[in-house]
């Protein structure tokens, strides 16, 4: 049986056009979201006198690093926080989310996820394996609250759980992993802090914000979060920043995970950068716009994904929380051959083939395709999944520095490759 993704050239061409024209209402939206956040970001470098001159890095211990101060003083405005730790000693987002519960959460102190099993490489970081090195080994409690049907925060779960016991730690992961699930709304996040502060006030609220940031006007630490943490090779790196993750929260929430980090005497005082701060500036100026060419790759892929027949999710005229694009296929072999063609129309390692295979962190074999600028960074177009013997068979696409070239790989994906 020939795949649906084996289309003529002529076919694929008249189908994206049509999708353009029919959802091209849905872009003036994006653009209003992204003019709101440019100016937001605009003001915040404004307000705190950046300077070329903190675009210098430093060396050794990084004592009076000006550049390092200015970069955490400009993510704290632009992301409503009290502090920030916006460092490049972190290897990824999960390097900071693993970190920073380690150092909020002692023996006995309990962390419950309410949007149910958080994504894999957090997950295998909480739940023993009997490895000795997850936080259960180190006596923290976990507990989760699955999502209803796989989708909506289960609220009166939520209040019944917190009416008897009192977490330390309150975990949300705004974008969906690996699950067939919406993103989570700003508003959603509100309510939630809302809801647990009036009944367990002492609580962290702790936000997983990868691949949420910019997608719209506000960020959770605006509605109360305590903390928030992402990547910058996500969407606040703009696709320049190299390396690096962020945490932004309350000062004290900030300084117990800076005092685990480096020490407590020092705190956030030291943290070296040779290379320097410009590129995590700038990648920082520009992440409202690129930001938005990747929601409209998504809503792009969406749309033709939907005509073709393919359920997809979010659709193209849902409200947005996060830039990933969730397409449900027919077999593990249209899952393969779709992220081939993502490889494919990569502009870097364009003649590289993914395969399945066991990536460290993660429960099942997983394909990725990341032909990229930056290595692994998922605000540049990308495409990866878990890939099992039984459906669904879900791959989950993300990123795109530009519309143009996610019109072109989008193209690649549905073309018969016999022409």
């Amino acid at each position: 049986m020939k795949s649906k993704l084996s289309l003529a050239k002529t076919e694929v061409y008249d189908l994206v056009s049509g999708v353009e024209k029919q959802y091209a209402r849905y872009f003036v939206s994006i653009d209003e979201i992204s003019l709101i956040n440019q100016e937001k970001v605009l003001k915040a470098f404004q307000e705190a006198r950046v300077e070329s001159r903190h675009f210098v890095g430093s060396t050794g211990y990084g004592y009076g690093d000006e550049g390092r101060y200015k970069l955490e003083e400009v993510f704290s405005l632009v992301f409503g926080s009290e502090a920030s730790l916006v460092r490049s000693q972190f290897g990824s987002a999960t390097h900071a989310i693993v970190m920073a519960l380690r150092a909020l959460l002692k023996p006995n102190d309990i962390l419950l996820s309410i949007t149910g099993r958080p994504y894999d490489t957090v997950y295998n970081s909480v739940k023993s394996t009997g490895e000795g090195s997850a936080l259960e080994d180190y006596g923290v409690i976990y507990d989760d609250i699955d999502l209803i049907d796989g989708k909506g925060i289960n609220y009166d779960a939520i209040k019944k759980y917190l009416s008897n016991t009192k977490p330390k730690v309150i975990f949300l992961q705004k974008s969906r992993g690996y699950k067939w699930r919406e993103a989570l709304k700003i508003n959603s996040i509100k309510k939630i802090v809302l809801l647990v502060k009036q009944l367990s006030p002492d609580s962290i609220v702790f936000v997983d914000n990868c691949y949420g940031e910019f997608v719209e006007t506000k960020e959770p630490c605006n509605v109360g979060a305590d903390v928030c943490i992402g990547s910058l090779i996500k969407n606040p790196g703009g696709s320049i920043a190299p390396t690096g993750a962020y945490i932004v929260g309350t000062r004290k929430c900030i300084d117990e995970i800076s005092s685990f980090f480096y020490s407590v005497n020092i705190k956030d005082e030291i943290g070296s950068y040779e290379s320097g701060y410009r590129l995590l500036f700038q990648g920082l100026f520009m992440a409202p716009h690129i930001v938005a060419q990747s929601l409209k790759c998504a809503l792009l892929f969406s749309g033709v994904y939907k005509e073709m027949g393919y359920d997809i999710m979010p659709t193209p005229d849902a409200i947005r929380g996060d830039i990933t694009q969730s397409i449900k296929l027919n077999s593990n072999e249209e899952l393969i051959r779709f992220c081939k063609g993502i490889q494919e129309a990569s502009p870097v390692d364009s003649h590289l083939m993914p395969e399945p295979w066991e990536m460290p962190g993660y429960s099942e074999k997983v394909i990725m395709a990341a032909g990229t600028f930056v290595q692994g960074a998922s605000i540049e177009l990308s495409a990866d999944a878990p890939v099992s013997e039984e459906p669904p068979y879900l791959v989950y696409m993300q990123g795109g520095i530009t519309y143009e070239h996610c019109k072109l790989a989008l193209i690649k994906t549905l073309t018969d490759t016999s022409e």
